[in-house]
């Protein structure tokens, strides 16, 4: 073989790699938006119930009264985690702590505490990060002995 043979199969060889490698990266990039997509939907549809419960006049306190929550803690102490915290603010409902993967870097008048710290007792725990709720309801159930609640399916049953 001569050399511009070889030279031609390198570039075609390095060509058909590196066309491979962008697509995979392509691709990954295009399922991780999809994925932030499909995160900020349920987000949107979770926040819109909870306008409409409120033009209803209904408060989550109702919720957590009815069924014997007193003292809870949240999951999750981004938008909708402190929006919680804010409605059940001036209620008999208590809210003892928050908890969140980034306590370390979270301001909040409670205390945060991340998944690893002892967690104390409580009524329930809601966690507001509801695309994810499954896979942190499986590691809280390690943690904690007292019910893992969605904030959505609190909004559906206010």
């Amino acid at each position: 073989m001569n050399k511009g043979m070889i030279s031609v199969l390198s570039a075609l060889t390095g060509a058909v790699l590196g066309a491979g490698i962008v697509s995979k990266t392509i691709k990954e990039e295009k399922e991780r938006i999809k994925a932030m997509s499909d995160k900020h939907l349920a987000l949107f549809l979770m926040m819109n119930q909870w306008v409409k419960a409120k033009q209803e006049g209904k408060n989550l306190s109702e919720y957590f009264k009815r069924n014997g929550y007193q003292k809870i803690a949240v999951y999750g102490m981004s938008y909708a985690g402190e929006t919680l915290i804010d409605e059940l603010k001036d209620t008999e409902i208590d809210v003892a702590y928050g908890i969140d993967r980034n306590a370390d870097t979270i301001y909040s008048r409670l205390n945060i505490f991340s998944m690893e710290d002892n967690l104390d007792k409580v009524d329930a725990i809601v966690v507001t990060a509801i695309t994810f709720f499954d896979e942190i309801e499986e590691k809280l159930s390690e943690k904690v002995d007292c019910p893992i609640i969605s904030l959505e399916d609190v909004l559906y049953e206010v």
